[in-house]
């Protein structure tokens, strides 16, 4: 029998899970956290590793034997679990399609059987080559063609909604997509492409930060506390049942500003160094000029919007790093 008080994270050792998890337990939930640490971090869960109230498992979301029994007990289920990371996506298309589909599928088939609410988390990216200056959760999506690899990644998040959105409709599963624009905060690595945790690094070493291209894409960041408090606010709302919600925050950046504002905050000697495309990445990687959400639904929903500054952002992250 399910408990409101459980709450199920698939994906909950990373970066945002893993702040979510903080979240839930502080608020009093028990947590059962799904992640098979390919990307996410036990360390990432240190801060709450004693907790009562949290068990972890070990495992690919669609090999959990318990998994049914789990989205059954549970009251909530957030699946943040995915292929995650430009350098990821574009290296390693057949992972990050078969991981995005194969088990964003199997939550929505357990947690169908018990009809547990589900919130996905889906991606800006599925805006795709769109040139619009701010996108909005009904605007036509024009993805990029296959044979470049980089939109194997907006195609697999895309297919996440519309299977959950199916679900919705034929097996009246209560469903929430969250599309995430630019997420940053302590316990964001480097390793897979993130631009800010890499800019910070390089600066606190006083090397070189590299801005791949001419540096003049433009990007919103917003704090995963804030993410974090949306997709609660979004939990909590049983109106927001059935819908996609852009989540992130409005204010713009070009790439190449954030390098300079990474140095200026952080005080660093670091120069800025540009990066031609063709060598920072393999081939069929296609990058956007602008990703600026509209989130006027978002705030009708549940009342809110981003708080956090970029520069406090920055310094937030740059202490913790």
């Amino acid at each position: 029998m399910s408990d409101k008080r459980n709450v199920l994270v698939t994906g909950g050792a990373g970066f945002i899970g893993s702040h979510l998890v903080e979240r839930l337990l502080a608020d009093g939930a028990s947590v059962t956290v799904i992640d098979n640490f390919s990307t996410g971090r036990r360390e990432n869960l240190q801060a709450v590793a004693a907790c009562p109230g949290l068990r972890v498992i070990e495992s690919e979301v669609s090999s959990c034997s318990e998994l049914p029994e789990l989205a059954a007990e549970a009251g909530f289920i957030f699946h943040l679990a995915a292929a995650v990371g430009v350098d990821l996506v574009v290296k390693s298309p057949i992972h990050t399609i078969q991981n995005n589909l194969h088990e964003t599928e199997a939550v929505l088939e357990a947690a169908s059987a018990s009809r547990t609410p589900v919130l996905i988390t889906s991606t800006s990216e599925v805006y795709g080559k769109s040139q619009k200056p701010e996108f909005a959760e009904t605007d036509d999506l024009l993805i990029g063609p296959p044979h470049l690899g980089r939109w194997s990644y907006a195609c697999s998040k895309l297919m996440d909604e519309f299977l959950a959105l199916a679900y919705a409709q034929e097996k009246s599963l209560p469903v929430t997509i969250a599309r995430l624009f630019n997420t940053v905060g302590p316990r964001q690595v480097g390793h897979y492409g993130m631009v800010l945790p890499r800019f910070i690094a390089a600066a606190k070493r006083g090397e070189p930060l590299r801005v791949f291209g001419d540096g003049r894409q433009k990007r919103c960041f917003c704090f995963v506390g804030d993410t974090v408090e949306a997709l609660v606010r979004l939990q909590n709302s049983a109106a927001a049942r059935g819908e996609v919600f852009n989540v992130g925050s409005t204010d713009e950046i070009s790439i190449g500003e954030l390098a300079a504002l990474v140095i200026r905050t952080l005080g660093s000697r670091s120069k800025i160094e540009f990066v031609p495309y063709h060598e920072a990445y393999a081939p069929g990687f296609e990058d956007m000029q602008r990703r600026r959400p509209l989130v006027e639904k978002l705030f009708k929903a549940v009342a809110f919007r981003p708080q956090t500054p970029l520069e406090k952002i920055i310094q937030i992250t740059a202490e913790i790093f």
